[in-house]
């Protein structure tokens, strides 16, 4: 039997960082393909919730920020060393075009729903359109017309999105979303052993990939 390395990767549709670790995560494992083709890699998709309490029709984005940084002076700051981050991962937010601070569990039972209809590959392909929606064209992804529109585009069905939109709170669309055992995010478990917490460089994450797949130890949590 050959090899494998599973990832798990928790993640919340409103975190910047999630967005930057993605995309590292990505360039790490072109690498590791590359150096290891031999082994057979497993993405996880784990969503969470960085505010659950988000009223379903979200709060106005730049007001929520003021009230929760304290001031103009201090969201322009935050924003300033996201952007700074982000760079080395090619991303540019546009945190000027968002205007609502949205509850993401409907787009989270998006994705569950995805995980079913469109494979490891499509439910990436969504999780990645949701992220740039949200925050390269400030889609308001907790709007159900936005999700039902995003959903056509990768070929989930109209009647099951509804159906899966209306499900009441706990059904099992809410699993991921309703576990207690991750924080922080974005969080990465490798092979189920080997936990790292928070937006690493492509070369940590290969790293941790190569650390993985070999039979040593456990290692304590990196956390930034």
């Amino acid at each position: 039997m050959n090899p494998s390395l599973r990832i798990e990767v928790h993640f919340d549709l409103i975190c910047p960082w999630c967005l930057i670790g993605k995309r590292h995560l990505a360039a790490a494992l072109q690498d590791f393909r590359r150096l290891r083709p031999d082994i057979s890699v497993e993405l996880v998709w784990k969503s969470r919730e960085l505010l659950p309490g988000t009223p379903p029709a979200g709060l106005p984005y730049q007001a929520f920020y003021e009230r929760r940084l304290g001031s103009r002076g201090a969201v322009a700051a935050r924003r300033a060393q996201v952007q700074e981050a982000a760079a080395p991962a090619g991303i540019q937010f546009a945190f000027e075009r968002i205007q609502v601070m949205p509850n993401t569990r409907s787009a989270h039972r998006l994705i569950a729903l995805a995980k079913s209809e469109c494979g490891p590959a499509g439910t990436a392909a969504l999780i990645e359109r949701l992220f740039t929606g949200y925050f390269l064209r400030g889609e308001n992804i907790g709007d159900p017309k936005v999700l039902s529109r995003i959903a056509g585009e990768f070929g989930v069905g109209q009647a099951r999105l509804a159906d899966a939109l209306a499900a009441p709170a706990g059904s099992d669309l809410d699993a991921d979303l309703d576990a207690p055992d991750v924080s922080g995010v974005p969080y990465f478990v490798f092979n189920g052993r080997y936990p790292l917490s928070g937006a690493h460089p492509a070369e940590t994450l290969l790293q941790m990939m190569q650390l993985a797949t070999l039979e040593i130890p456990m290692v304590e949590s990196v956390v930034v």
